[in-house]
């Protein structure tokens, strides 16, 4: 087996030992890990993305945000790369969540490609799912809502993967929404 396989087999593996307890907020309750999984399976797949630390970085992403991981704890894991790009993609939670996604819009086009390429991945991957089924206890004015903050967040990752880009602007445009 590859080094590569096996960095991102021990990283799936520490991703869904992190997720393990949570659940998507979608009427089925779907493991949260599917998540993580289906971002770095995007990246892979559509974005053609091959860069292992990106990848690693996706299936990270919400350790630090949503369980009790700490940015030391993926460095001394994963590497100082991988754990910058999951914080660069990382909300502070102390934060009202009107000041997180804010920052969010911000911070979108500072960030490093590494990065870019991982937030486009998990916009693309939540907005299709939205699609797929309104969350438990959300409107479909709160769904609308999501989709327009996402398209001012995807503004600032133009011209980090065309590909991506392409379909998250035709999620838009089914919104009557523009990038």
């Amino acid at each position: 087996m590859s080094s590569d396989s096996v960095l991102l087999l021990e990283t799936v593996h520490f991703a869904a030992e992190k997720h393990r307890d949570q659940r998507r907020k979608d009427p089925e309750e779907t493991p949260y890990i599917n998540h993580p999984i289906g971002v770095a399976r995007i990246l892979s797949h559509e974005g053609g993305v091959t860069d292992v630390e990106v990848l690693q970085a996706a299936l990270l992403h919400d350790t630090v945000e949503d369980t009790d991981t700490s940015p030391a704890e993926l460095e001394a894991k994963f590497g100082p790369i991988v754990a910058r790009i999951v914080q660069e993609v990382t909300d502070d939670k102390s934060l009202p969540k009107h000041e997180r996604k804010r920052q969010q819009v911000e911070h979108a086009a500072h960030c490093s490609r590494q990065a870019k390429l991982v937030k486009l991945a998990d916009k693309l991957y939540n907005l299709r799912d939205l699609n797929r089924c309104t969350p438990v206890g959300w409107t479909g004015e709160r769904v609308q809502e999501y989709f327009m903050w996402s398209s001012e967040v995807v503004k600032g990752l133009k011209g980090t993967n065309l590909a991506l880009e392409e379909k998250l602007e035709q999620l838009f445009k089914q919104r009557g929404l523009h990038l």
